[in-house]
C-alpha cells in the first residue's frame, strides 16, 4: 500500500483507466485514487481510519469499479465537485446501492441529476468521520464548482479541485473571458494565497501537482488567458 508523500513514498497519483487505483495514507485519512470512464476522470474514497466512515469526491463512472473500491465498508457521502455530465455519470447507481447522502455547492445543485440532499456554500464544512475537509467555492469552470480541502496538517494540507486547477493552469472555461478571470481570481485569493506551496492537488482529471509546482505560472495564466 502507498503512503503519505515523504521520502520514499510509493504514492504517486498517476493511474489510468482500466488500471489499479492508487492508495495514500495520511495521518487519520486514507485517500484512493482511480481513473473511470472515457474522459480519465478520476474520482477520489476518503476513508476516516478512525471510524472507517467513507465518502466519496465525484461518482464519475463506471459504478462498478466504485463500488468496488468501496466495498462492504459502505459510503456514507457523495459530494459531486461540479454539475458536468462527466462527473456524475455513476452517481445514480452508486447512490442506490450504498444510501450515500449527496452533497453539492447550491449553484450547481439543480444541473446535476441525482437530487442533492445536503446543500453547501463556500467555507461549510464535510465530514467524513473524525476528519473535516472545508468546501472552497470556485466560480467560473460553473458557476458552483467547489474544491475540498483537508489541512489537519497546516504545513502540508491536500486539496481536491475538481476541474478548477490542474498542472498546466485553470480549468476550462471556453474562452469566456470573464468565466476564467472569476476562476483565476478565485484561485489567486482562496487557494494560491493562503495556502502553501507544499499543498497536495488532487485534480479532477489527470496526474496531481502541488502549489509550489503551479505558483510560478500564475502570471503566465493571466497573461495568456486560459
Amino acid at each position: 500500500m502507498s503512503n503519505d508523500n515523504g521520502p520514499g513514498a510509493a504514492y504517486t497519483g498517476e493511474v489510468t483507466v482500466g488500471g489499479p487505483a492508487d492508495v495514500r495514507v495520511l495521518p487519520g485519512l486514507t485517500v484512493t485514487k482511480v481513473a473511470v470512464g472515457s474522459l480519465n476522470n478520476n474520482a477520489y474514497l476518503l476513508r476516516c481510519t478512525e471510524t472507517g466512515e467513507q465518502l466519496l469526491i465525484d461518482a464519475a463512472n463506471e459504478p462498478a469499479t466504485l463500488l468496488g473500491l468501496i466495498g462492504d465498508a459502505g459510503l456514507a457521502t457523495v459530494v459531486t465537485s461540479h454539475r458536468h455530465h462527466d462527473h456524475v455519470q455513476a452517481l445514480a447507481e452508486v447512490t442506490a446501492a450504498t444510501g450515500a447522502t449527496t452533497v453539492a455547492h447550491a449553484d450547481d445543485a439543480e444541473a446535476i441529476p441525482v437530487p442533492t440532499a445536503r446543500i453547501v456554500h463556500d467555507g461549510d464544512e464535510i465530514a467524513v468521520g473524525r476528519v473535516t475537509l472545508r468546501a472552497i467555492h470556485l466560480v467560473g469552470h460553473t458557476p458552483g464548482s467547489i474544491a475540498l480541502l483537508h489541512d489537519a496538517d497546516p504545513a502540508h494540507p491536500h486539496l481536491f479541485t475538481g476541474d478548477c486547477l490542474f498542472p498546466g493552469g485553470p480549468g476550462n472555461t471556453r474562452g469566456n473571458a470573464a468565466d476564467f478571470t472569476s476562476l483565476l481570481d478565485g484561485l489567486e485569493e482562496k487557494v494560491f494565497g493562503p495556502l502553501p506551496d507544499a499543498t497536495w492537488i488532487y485534480p479532477g482529471h489527470g496526474h496531481d501537482t502541488t502549489l509550489g509546482a503551479e505558483r510560478p505560472h500564475l502570471a503566465e495564466w493571466r497573461a495568456r488567458g486560459w
